[in-house]
């Protein structure tokens, strides 16, 4: 189902060892997994690809591919080539779109740094309903917010987030990959330094498991399977009724003392999730 790797990465004056775990199943009642990934640092990103088995699988396979071949071998990397790169899957993906209606929602972790001497950050983002969770010292935060009509009516206090879980408009976002020439990610930075773990997954994931079980499953003490694994088995043994990725990061940052720009840290971004006018299903 998944895999387990083990990094160790080279930011001078810093060094960063990964222990990553992912796993991704097309669940029980689609025919095909649309949902794709990248799980090698510096960057970590799910994508739930929308339009139909032939352009959802295509959307979500190239914003995978865009970011993963941007950003790959640019050591440190900066915050300004993430956004890059994420505006320009949104192009190749709207190019399939002129073909037929595609589109992915995206979400992930990247470390970067915004100059040779500036303190590591994670920098996570997201558009759509795939997740960004945070996992430390047995507390599960989650960092980003649904870019959903649920969402929208939560925010508002239209319903109530069990009202939330069986919405008949729980499957329609309001911002995706693909869709608008304009691609507008919410970001967050996030000092790196110690240990760190993240939890990214699609919504295929979330729609079974509420906060609580998922916490459950990665306090669960099993050494013989990954926290991707297991989280990937409980959503399934839920009901799996879409696809559903995990991948879970954990990371130790040593000798961050050497780092001479600690006092210039990124400047923090949060963007509050506003309603967008239109559905997307």
């Amino acid at each position: 189902m998944g895999s387990t790797l083990a990094y160790g990465w080279t930011l001078p004056p810093v060094t960063v060892s990964f222990r990553v775990s992912v796993a991704s199943d097309r669940g029980l009642v689609r025919q095909v997994n649309e949902d794709s990934f990248v799980a090698t640092p510096p960057i970590f990103l799910v994508a739930d690809g929308m339009g139909g088995h032939a352009f959802g699988d295509r959307a979500s396979q190239t914003t995978a591919r865009v970011l993963q071949n941007e950003l790959s071998t640019e050591l440190p990397l900066r915050p300004a080539a993430v956004l890059s790169a994420v505006r320009e899957a949104n192009m190749r993906v709207q190019q399939i779109g002129e073909e037929e209606f595609a589109g992915t929602t995206l979400a992930g972790v990247a470390l970067v740094r915004d100059s040779d001497e500036a303190r590591p950050h994670w920098m996570a983002f997201n558009i759509g309903d795939s997740r960004v969770y945070v996992w430390n010292d047995g507390v599960l935060t989650q960092l980003s917010v649904d870019h959903s009509a649920v969402q929208e009516l939560l925010d508002e206090g239209s319903i109530t987030a069990s009202e939330a879980t069986s919405h008949p408009d729980r499957n329609i976002v309001t911002r995706a990959i693909g869709i608008a020439d304009e691609v507008d990610p919410d970001v967050w930075f996030l000092p790196a330094g110690g240990v760190q773990s993240f939890m990214i997954c699609s919504d295929g994931l979330t729609k079974e498991l509420n906060d609580d079980a998922i916490r459950a499953v990665l306090e669960s003490a099993d050494e013989t399977t990954s926290p991707a694994d297991r989280l990937v088995a409980a959503a399934l043994a839920a009901g799996g009724a879409d696809n559903v990725t995990v991948i879970v990061v954990e990371s130790e940052l040593v000798d961050e003392g050497a780092i001479t720009g600690a006092d210039a840290p990124i400047p923090q971004r949060l963007e509050e999730t506003l309603p967008r006018i239109g559905e997307l299903t």
